[in-house]
């Protein structure tokens, strides 16, 4: 990989991406060092991941390095995912359109509901008994 790229972040629920791509590439794709089938063991993650990419038909032209962390693998494939939109609006402003369109460019606000007090968890409630 060139030295040169460009750089974008993508935040989902707890995790966050640090994806850089590079303008000559061969399509190759690491993921905190590995390949992102082996990183996700699951297909449709990976290709969620992808999605921008596709939407732009600029699958294969880019080298594609992410370091991620924190989260489950459904947050981080969402992270990784608005790193490559906006990294790719960073390289050509005209791609924006078709992105936006595609909804790629929205950073999904849903978090986790905090747990309450005197509950199990957020919503749900201990057993009620009537004597």
């Amino acid at each position: 990989m060139t030295k040169e790229g460009i750089y974008a972040t993508g935040r989902r629920k707890e995790s966050s991406a640090r994806v850089w791509i590079f303008s000559e590439g061969s399509g190759r794709i690491i993921i905190n060092g590995h390949k992102p089938t082996q990183f996700f063991c699951r297909d449709d993650l990976v290709i969620h991941m992808l999605e921008p990419l596709r939407a732009t038909d600029m699958e294969g032209k880019f080298d594609i390095k992410v370091k991620v962390k924190g989260g489950g693998i459904s947050g981080q494939s969402g992270a990784i995912r608005l790193g490559i939109a906006r990294a790719l609006v960073e390289f050509n402003p005209e791609l924006r359109k078709a992105l936006r369109k595609g909804g790629f460019l929205t950073r999904d606000p849903r978090m986790v509901e905090r747990k309450k007090y005197g509950q199990p968890k957020a919503r749900k409630r201990f057993q009620f008994s009537k004597r």
